[in-house]
């Protein structure tokens, strides 16, 4: 902060108003992330409780989440979803420079997290069109019919997921932007064995 003022003290209006202008759209991009990256935490809560309290029993029988591996992945990847955009949204809030690692740490687990939900959510819904339709094929009748409230919930669940996949789908999207705009153009010249000279950038 010290080196800061200085600057700007030496600074003419001009440089110093493009400052404070630079520090203003830092602060709103930092809060924009940290919303945004809290927004999926709450909808992956809601994902997950709606699933793990789902179960049913009638005079069909009974069902729980817990008897489908789908849905216990489900229920992982929203947890793990959850956490993490907790601790991300924490650290973004916290105003300090974004190195170059820490942008390879952001864009990397958002990626990891994107494609872990958006599978979690996928495999699912599979597991939902099989349960309302059936597969006449290999003798797979519908079960739905029997245990509608269970599929209701399920499918809550399931449209709650593939939103908090769109979520992630914007953070990559962010973490990438911010990542790759660190890079410099190339600069100089290479000269391969053909003798062709790369333009300058």
């Amino acid at each position: 902060m010290k080196t800061s003022s200085t600057n700007m003290a030496g600074s003419s209006p001009l440089q110093k108003r493009e400052l404070e202008d630079d520090n203003e759209s830092s602060s709103s991009m930092r809060t924009a992330e940290t919303m945004l990256r809290l927004l999926p935490m709450g909808l992956c809560v809601v994902a997950l409780v709606i699933m793990l309290k789902n179960q049913q029993t009638n005079d069909y029988g009974s069902i729980t989440y817990s008897d489908l591996g789908t849905f216990r992945y489900l229920v992982h990847a929203n947890g793990i979803c959850a956490g993490y955009s907790l601790l991300s949204a924490i650290v973004a809030v916290v105003p300090r420079p974004i190195t170059m690692s820490r942008a390879w740490t952001f864009f990397l687990l958002d990626q990891l997290l994107t494609y872990a939900i958006l599978a979690a959510g996928a495999v699912s819904t599979e597991v939902m069109y099989l349960a309302y339709k059936g597969d006449p094929e290999v003798s797979w009748s519908e079960s739905c019919g029997s245990f509608r409230g269970f599929c209701h919930k399920a499918t809550a669940s399931v449209s709650i997921t593939f939103i908090v996949s769109l979520c992630y789908a914007g953070l990559s999207l962010l973490s990438s932007y911010r990542l790759f705009s660190k890079y410099d153009a190339p600069v100089g010249s290479y000269n391969n064995k053909g003798g062709i000279e790369i333009a300058n950038y």
